[in-house]
């Protein structure tokens, strides 16, 4: 009884490994057909963020593979049939391998150091898009748990819904009503956080028209998982059009009022645009002349004034 146990113990045990290998190869396989991730950009941000993470692999396979490579082959010269492999037990020092080890991790950190200095000055979010076209201008607060999207040359806003013209840049002005937060949109390019009481700012471009995934890259409680937001890229005039309709449509008004009502925490919230706005929210908000919200850590706050000190 021992042995066949121990043989129906074995097949099961190879069995749920291949079952575990073929899922993880399925896996891999349905991974290699996703898109609208930071591997499929849309502009020209989101291409170098790209291209940055491809030569880093690069360089880094370049040291990964040959390693792999060379130590395949001494466990195979090494092995213990091979009598042309000489054993050298007392030998401790070369000058030439040392010279080969250590240069080799040099040569890459130098190459990794290289892209990220050109990658950081080149990407630095606050540095313009150079383009012929005008940026486009938009506020952007990130609430409990929804974002808010104020366009101040259009004078209309919107909640959980972005939409930019294609091939023009987008300038965006972000700070936050409560907790810190993140904002990204994968196939755009680099996020950046959201504070209150402080402005950050960041510059996107789309060229290809199409609906893309935003989302809060960062956890700032409850409703996290349903703080995301479409970006609707679409041409120049079709955004236009869009916002002449938002301000001769039905919609409510962004004032201070509507604000107070839109700043209370809620979860799941869907995209509803405002026909006009207050011109000055932003600022008030930023400068904490509007009180942060019922989620921010620092709840006594009194208007324009930072959280108070405990004693």
């Amino acid at each position: 009884m021992a042995p066949r146990f121990a043989c129906f113990f074995s097949l099961r045990s190879s069995s749920a490994g291949r079952l575990r290998k073929g899922a993880a190869l399925a896996a891999l396989l349905a991974l290699g057909g996703c898109s609208g991730g930071v591997l499929d950009p849309k502009g020209p941000i989101g291409e170098a963020n790209s291209l940055i993470m491809i030569n880093s692999l690069e360089i880094m396979l370049a040291i990964v593979i040959p390693t792999i490579v060379v130590g395949c082959v001494m466990a195979w010269w090494y092995r213990s049939s091979n009598t042309r492999a000489l054993y050298r037990p007392n030998w401790a020092y070369s000058g030439r391998l040392e010279m080969i080890v250590w240069s080799i991790p040099i040569m890459v950190i130098l190459l990794i150091s290289g892209v990220i200095w050109v990658g950081s000055h080149d990407l630095d979010p606050a540095e313009p898009i150079q383009s012929s076209e005008k940026p486009l201008n938009v506020q952007v607060v990130s609430m409990d748990w929804k974002w808010l999207f104020m366009y101040p040359e259009q004078g209309v806003a919107s909640v959980n819904n972005l939409v930019v013209p294609v091939g023009v840049p987008v300038r965006f002005s972000l700070t936050s009503s409560t907790v810190m937060n993140m904002f990204f949109v994968p196939q755009l390019g680099s996020m950046i956080a959201t504070m209150n009481g402080m402005v950050t700012q960041l510059h996107l471009q789309a060229d290809h028209q199409g609906d893309y995934l935003g989302m809060s890259a960062q956890f700032s409680g409850d409703g996290f998982s349903d703080m995301g937001f479409t970006v609707h890229a679409v041409s120049k005039d079709d955004f236009n059009k869009w916002a002449e309709g938002v301000k001769a449509g039905q919609g409510p008004v962004l004032d201070r009022a509507g604000y107070d009502a839109l700043n209370k925490p809620s979860k799941k919230n869907p995209p509803i645009t405002y026909r006009s706005m207050d011109p000055n929210l932003f600022h008030a908000i930023a400068t904490r002349e509007i009180p942060p919200g019922a989620g921010f850590s620092g709840t006594d706050v009194g208007p324009g004034v930072g959280p108070k000190q405990e004693h």
